[in-house]
């Protein structure tokens, strides 16, 4: 090979590698908010099984990044022991990113029953702050921006509406928007109109996406970088010198 084509080839690990950092932060980040959301919305999941595909994700980002570094270092000097150990980075990193999308894959299907603990914590909503299921309710609503687990209609049912006398739903369901709002059903108009079970699948939904689509793209750019290091360790000048001492005995 000419060492135009091998330089040609090197530019291409460098570049490549460094993509492999910009797919570590994204995987990585989605991973974070899913923990994130898992910790402030603990009560709401029937078990912490959710959190599986974000402790992948955060694994294979992490090993994201140490490859893309390996990989940029490659660029520079030639090293069969490196690129060896490149290689075994790479399909690490696949795995782990495999277990994850299909970990994300799964549990989005599964989201409804996921969060069936819903209902029960609005229903002990206390309204005090010092109550963790009031606090993580109000959370929720204001975060949201939704009322109630379908709709404001919830809080209906709930013995706190009884407590106000059949008059207030929660602040933390004002809408934004009306500043004026302390809660009352007979302005239905100033809550926020969607329910929080599907703000919070949405949510959910979005981040385990991310996940998801990890897996596929990072393979693609791991295909680009098995065939360069694949040329490069076939072509190297020390395999090649050694090949050609060894035809001269």
């Amino acid at each position: 090979m000419s060492d135009r084509s091998r330089n040609a080839l090197k530019t291409i690990l460098q570049l490549v590698s460094q993509l492999l950092w910009v797919l570590g932060l994204v995987v990585g980040l989605s991973g974070v908010y899913l923990l994130m959301n898992y910790r402030q919305r603990s009560l709401f999941f029937t078990h912490a099984y959710i959190t599986l595909p974000a402790i992948f994700a955060l694994a294979s980002a992490v090993f994201l990044v140490v490859t893309g570094g390996l990989g940029s270092k490659l660029s520079l000097r030639d090293s069969t022991f490196q690129q060896g150990l490149f290689v075994y980075l790479l399909v690490l990193v696949i795995c782990l990113e495999s277990t994850a999308s299909a970990l994300a894959y799964f549990h989005s299907t599964e989201l409804h029953s996921e969060i069936a603990p819903l209902s029960r914590v609005f229903q002990g909503y206390t309204g005090s702050s010092q109550d963790p299921n009031s606090r993580a309710v109000d959370a929720t609503q204001e975060e949201l921006q939704c009322c109630g687990v379908h709709d404001y209609k919830d809080w209906l049912k709930t013995s706190w509406f009884n407590h106000t006398g059949g008059l207030l739903v929660p602040s933390s369901c004002c809408n934004s928007t009306f500043p004026s709002c302390n809660g009352t059903v007979d302005q239905p108009w100033q809550l926020y109109t969607q329910g929080c079970q599907v703000k919070l699948e949405m949510a959910l939904q979005f981040v385990l996406s991310f996940i998801f689509w990890g897996a596929p793209v990072v393979f693609g750019v791991e295909v680009v970088l098995f065939l360069v290091v694949a040329q490069l360790m076939r072509d190297q000048p020390l395999m090649q010198n050694q090949y050609q001492v060894l035809d001269k005995h």
